[in-house]
């Protein structure tokens, strides 16, 4: 099983850089990869990649292997280089040693979280009526984390607005709401709003709030700086599901985000690339107002 893991790796890391086309069918995410990297007039020159098994099992002549796959591509773009990360759950299964099914695992979007447990009691800034929105700070922190959890904070399955609520509280945005879990923007005693965890209620926040921690909408995300946040809803039914931080631009100018369930690192801000991705795609664009 091991040997069999092993050149199933080493075969889909090199897919990454080759133009061979015959044997991308069986992996369209390099395909997918290196077409969204071509639109942009980019290129992955380097693949380094590390793979871990997380579990494995037998079901008759079938053997199946959940593992984690942490990628790092060194792109080119207009004579500029620049890193990318990404961390991906997988699971391949194999048919006496032939590889039968190789697929993503996509995190499904958790509408409500059990009770909050460990969680450090932050003194609330309720109401602040002024604040200085560090970005730096608040990319420092999405750096720090992209790939792993601040032990202060619950991990939830689908992490992304939790993480994105870390980076601009790292930033200095001020909290308000508490303890009303539909108002506001908080985390306290435990507890938590809607809108510190979850996706679609942290795009209606920024959308609406007049005092504390807020953000004017734009049109494109070449008005967004770093520290600001991009709002997915990749089905197009206007019920958000992610979140990402802007951390970097490329050599077009466009942003590079972090993020967590998907967990990603400089990564292209439209996510045509992600198995999430559809063509009915929706996305808004976030600048932090400081006051």
């Amino acid at each position: 099983m091991n040997k069999s893991f092993q050149e199933l790796f080493e075969t889909r890391v090199n897919q990454f850089v080759s133009d061979k086309r015959s044997h991308k069918a069986f992996f369209p995410k390099a395909e997918k990869k290196q077409q969204a990297f071509a639109k942009r007039s980019a290129e992955i020159v380097k693949v380094k990649a590390a793979g871990r098994i997380i579990e494995e099992s037998d079901e008759e002549e079938f053997q199946a292997v959940k593992y984690l796959a942490h990628y790092q591509y060194l792109i080119k773009q207009k004579g500029i280089l620049y890193m990318e990360e990404e961390v991906e759950i997988r699971v391949a299964k194999f048919y006496k040693d032939a590889l039968v099914l190789d697929e993503e695992m996509n995190p499904v979007e958790v509408q409500e979280h059990d009770a909050i447990t460990a969680i450090p009691d932050f003194e609330m800034n309720e109401e602040r009526l002024s604040y200085q929105y560090n970005r730096l700070r608040a990319v420092q922190y999405a750096e720090r984390w992209w790939n792993s959890y601040n032990p202060a904070f619950k991990k939830f399955e689908n992490d992304c607005t939790n993480f994105i609520s870390q980076c601009l509280r790292a930033g200095g945005a001020p909290m308000r709401g508490f303890p009303n879990r539909g108002s506001g923007w908080w985390l306290q005693n435990k507890n938590w709003s809607y809108s510190w965890t979850m996706a679609h209620s942290l795009r209606q926040y920024l959308a609406n709030s007049k005092s504390g921690l807020r953000a004017r909408e734009v049109s494109g995300p070449d008005q967004l700086l770093l520290g600001d946040v991009i709002c997915y809803d990749f089905e197009g039914d206007g019920r958000f599901n992610h979140n990402t931080i802007v951390t970097g631009r490329d050599a077009n100018g466009e942003p590079l985000v972090n993020a967590h369930t998907y967990n990603s690192r400089m990564r292209y801000w439209a996510y045509e690339d992600s198995s999430a991705y559809t063509p009915n795609i929706k996305y808004k664009f976030f600048t932090i107002v400081e006051e």
